[in-house]
């Protein structure tokens, strides 16, 4: 991808999509973001990053006039479609928003990427890379990975959501031939993910001395991808891919979530002791298990691997995991800046 070429991003502010956003700038592109800036949307994620090739529109992916206005307005060489309502305690407390977002919102993108490309507003190549999730796939039991051939079963209403959302992308590939790709990945943890996900929410409640809250019994298991790897991903897809497939990106780190609380506590044991000498592993506290929670995910990325070339980082989990907890130490203004709007909110 040595040209420099034209992306659109939706759900470009937040954790993935900001992400994705700097790999894309770094490589000498240009980028449109598409964001509603709701809550884990941030403006903050988009602060320091070369203005001169990136342009920033604010809208809503379930008004179709502003998804048209953003999308017709220069000739992309492929979508990025991250926009979606992501996080699964909200998805049980208020699933409509989840409903409207990740399928209706979807449709409109889609339906409007086809007029563009019947407009030829769209450059020859164009390619869609529709980002989803392993959580459609289901749970697993103590063995056995997801792979591109199972089964959709979701157990929650953001899953079912995003299942719906895959099921639109691959009937508009074979209906009116989009050239459609879908990549499905396992839990993502890195800089900037607003502090409502695992991780971020158990080093922020940490380094306030509030109680470190793990469901049940703490050994549900998840797959976890470094953001940077999984970005990477998403860039091979769009280069290597074939439209019409399926890629599942996965970090091969498979962890218990009492197992991850335990490493970040260490971590932060080290590196930002308590004043009162004790262990952050003493905030830790076991909490009545959500609705339908999924025992585990295991991700095999070998299609990924052999077509596109994927491969994570050398770092290692461990590692990658000790950078994340740092940034969120390094870079209080950015946290204060979300933990006000989360009160706002």
């Amino acid at each position: 991808m040595d040209m420099e070429k034209r992306f659109f991003v939706t759900g470009g502010a937040g954790f993935i999509g900001s992400a994705l956003v700097r790999q894309l700038l770094a490589m000498g592109h240009h980028v449109t973001v598409f964001d509603a800036f709701t809550y884990a949307g941030l403006h903050e994620n988009l602060l320091d990053l070369n203005r001169e090739r990136l342009q920033i529109v604010e809208g809503d992916l379930r008004d179709s006039a502003q998804v048209r206005q953003g999308l017709m307005s220069d000739g992309f060489d492929a979508i990025f479609h991250l926009a979606a309502e992501s996080h699964v305690d909200n998805s049980i407390l208020g699933p409509k928003i989840f409903f409207e977002t990740n399928v209706l919102g979807t449709l409109n993108l889609f339906e409007t990427t086809r007029a563009a490309l019947q407009k030829g507003h769209l450059l020859k190549d164009f390619r869609f890379i529709h980002v989803s999730t392993d959580e459609v796939f289901g749970s697993l039991g103590s063995t056995g990975s997801f792979t591109e051939e199972n089964s959709y079963q979701p157990r929650s209403p953001y899953s079912a959501s995003k299942a719906a959302s895959d099921h639109v992308a691959r009937a508009w590939a074979h209906t009116y031939g989009l050239p459609v790709i879908v990549t499905n990945c396992s839990n993502n943890y890195g800089p900037r993910q607003f502090p409502e996900k695992f991780i971020p929410r158990l080093i922020t409640q940490a380094l306030r001395e509030e109680h470190l809250p793990v469901y049940g019994d703490g050994r549900n298991v998840r797959d976890w991808i470094y953001v940077d790897d999984h970005c990477r991903g998403l860039i091979l897809a769009y280069q290597r891919g074939k439209t019409g497939e399926t890629y599942l990106f996965g970090g091969r780190s498979e962890m218990s979530n009492l197992d991850i609380a335990h490493q970040i506590c260490h971590i932060l044991n080290d590196l930002r002791p308590r004043s009162n000498e004790k262990s952050y592993k003493d905030l830790i506290q076991m909490v009545a298990d959500r609705p339908g929670h999924d025992f585990r995910y295991s991700v095999d990325c070998t299609r990924a691997e052999s077509e596109l070339g994927f491969q994570i980082s050398s770092h290692g989990f461990a590692e990658n995991l000790r950078a994340t907890v740092k940034w969120y130490l390094e870079n209080p203004d950015w946290l204060n800046s979300v933990e006000q709007r989360k009160k706002a909110g």
